[in-house]
């Protein structure tokens, strides 16, 4: 092997297997998407509940959520796999819905059922 390929095939390695970690779990076409819908506690962790108050409720249909906290605040979001969502609005956040059901929410808070 060339002097310097080694390596390059060890970045290039690197770089293939982050794009799949980040890529997520597949879901099978055709299956259902994960079911977020329900009313939640809001736990600060680290941040306080600004967004949504003590407690949110999400409605779902399909992939689609709607998300309204308890002080009246409304937002858009999007199921974008089988354990991630982004939600637009006055929310603007990514979230990671944890085994538990529990969302972490990149405003960093946590919402739990």
């Amino acid at each position: 092997m060339p002097k310097g390929t080694e390596s390059a095939l060890t970045v290039a390695g690197m770089v293939a297997l982050g794009a799949l970690a980040l890529s997520g779990p597949a879901r099978a076409q055709g299956a259902a998407p994960p079911d977020v819908a329900g009313t939640y506690k809001c736990q600060p962790s680290p941040s306080p509940c600004l967004w949504s108050g003590p407690s949110a409720s999400i409605s779902q249909s399909g992939n689609k959520l709607q998300i309204k906290g308890e002080n009246g605040a409304t937002a858009d979001a999007t199921l974008t796999s089988d354990i991630t969502m982004s939600a637009g609005g006055t929310l603007n956040s990514l979230g990671i819905i944890r085994p538990d059901k529990s969302i972490d929410w990149s405003d960093g808070t946590k919402w739990t059922k």
